[in-house]
């Protein structure tokens, strides 16, 4: 309610703030970058509360009318002529140089702040600003995928670090959905599904309404109706290593007194806009200490997680210890239907389990960060990598892009903490012994360690 009520009054000052703008009559009509860059300029200068509100709605309103070919010269511009006022920036370091302090230090920090993050905080003051920041920065990465060579990337850093401050955990909350919420946010469960699709209604009723079934959103104040990440949760008796038998239509509920186990099977980031920026850690801690309130007798927190990067690795990575026999081997992966060849199945798992516990724990980017998202989340979380299941996901999008490889992480609530602080500050992965095994046994036939 407060929320509403506050979002009206910004509206109001809005709209009387552009009613004061177009009797002023000093900007035109052009719906092009140049003509939207005047407007943040004076958006910059000005210093009137009303109409600061209203210019920056105006400005978000003409965005929306720019081409592609426009934006990308909005953008353009924004990272080329919105960084530090360089004579402040000269004059802040020489001060500096001359007689090195705090006060000076804190004089150089705001003088090497780009006019762009001013220029920001301003267009998040209009009503419904911070959506529309969201959203245009979706657009930003749509425009430096498609323009790899253009110099972007300082604009999206200063975006990132701006959104980061707004949305981090502090200001997230956690709410139930299950089937008596409101219908729109029903309808975006089903459209924002990420890891497993949602077909229908009915499909989405069967994952929150039955007694062993439980669905968690984090919401952020300023986009109220709009789930920034959601959670679905299945109770079980032990932990599960395949999804089918998760989702099966005709399966039976379990019956809670018999639930021992929390299984995270699907966590979708609905915001392509934050995409990136973290929410923090412990996020998953959250909600498996509500679970553990209403259900006493949980004793596992797990996830039944895909593996959306192993193929790619098993494919194209520098550090794929295989042997000629095994590189043939690996190619039988691209077949059809080859979890159904029994002979051929347990040849490629001999030789793909290992290469997965390596994928874990040994293979990192060039910038010596795990390469595989869902991991990188979970492990920050401050999870542990307990089992790798082989053939956990038969769905065609599995077999493409992880060999239907599936994994549970295990969220054990006294080392969460622990292995969060191992992870960030040492690279260490908390392992069960088990993928630890499957490690030591990479000196199979199939596999080469000499260096690659």
């Amino acid at each position: 309610m407060a929320n509403a009520f506050f979002s009206d009054l910004l509206a109001t000052i809005s709209e009387r703030g552009r009613t004061l703008l177009r009797r002023v009559g000093s900007f035109d009509d052009r719906q092009d970058a140049s003509g939207l860059i005047e407007l943040c300029e004076a958006l910059l200068s000005g210093r009137g509360e009303a109409s600061g509100t209203a210019m920056a709605r105006e400005v978000l309103d003409r965005y929306h009318h720019l081409d592609q070919p426009e934006r990308l010269a909005f953008f353009e511009t924004l990272a080329r002529n919105y960084g530090p006022d360089p004579e402040k920036l000269a004059q802040a370091i020489k001060a500096w140089r001359a007689r090195p302090g705090d006060d000076d230090a804190s004089d150089l920090h705001y003088a090497s702040e780009p006019r762009r993050q001013e220029l920001i905080r301003r267009l998040n003051r209009a009503p419904g600003g911070t959506a529309e920041l969201v959203a245009m920065r979706a657009d930003l990465l749509d425009v430096l995928k498609g323009n790899k060579a253009r110099d972007l990337g300082a604009l999206d850093r200063d975006i990132v670090h701006l959104l980061s401050s707004w949305f981090n955990r502090g200001f997230l909350v956690l709410r139930r959905i299950d089937w008596s919420s409101p219908a729109n946010i029903l309808e975006k469960i089903i459209r924002y599904e990420a890891v497993h699709q949602i077909r229908d209604w009915d499909d989405l009723r069967r994952r929150i309404d039955p007694v062993d079934r439980r669905c968690y959103a984090f919401f952020h104040p300023t986009l109220i109706d709009e789930p920034l990440i959601f959670v679905e949760v299945a109770l079980t008796e032990a932990i599960p290593g395949a999804i089918a038998p998760l989702l099966s239509e005709d399966r039976q509920p379990v019956p809670i007194d018999r639930a021992r186990t929390a299984v995270f099977y699907s966590i979708s980031n609905t915001q392509r806009g934050l995409g990136g920026i973290s929410f923090g850690s412990f996020l998953i801690k959250q909600v498996a200490e509500e679970l553990q309130r209403e259900f006493p007798r949980l004793e596992n927190f797990v996830t039944l997680s895909p593996v959306p990067g192993l193929m790619q690795w098993l494919k194209e990575g520098s550090d794929v210890t295989v042997n000629d026999e095994g590189r043939a081997l690996l190619g039988q992966l691209d077949t059809p239907d080859w979890p159904g060849n029994a002979e051929l199945a347990a040849q490629l798992r001999s030789i793909v389990e290992p290469l997965t516990a390596y994928y874990f724990l040994k293979a990192r980017t060039p910038k010596g960060r795990l390469i595989d998202s869902v991991a990188r989340f979970h492990l920050g979380n401050g999870a542990s990598l307990e089992r790798i299941n082989w053939l956990g996901d038969l769905s065609p999008k599995a077999l493409r892009e992880s060999a239907g490889i599936m994994v549970n992480y295990l969220y054990r609530l006294e080392d969460i903490e622990k292995n969060h602080e191992a992870y960030v500050n040492q690279d260490e992965i908390a392992a069960s012994s088990s993928v630890k095994r499957l490690l030591k046994n990479e000196g199979r036939r199939f596999l080469d360690m000499r260096p690659p």
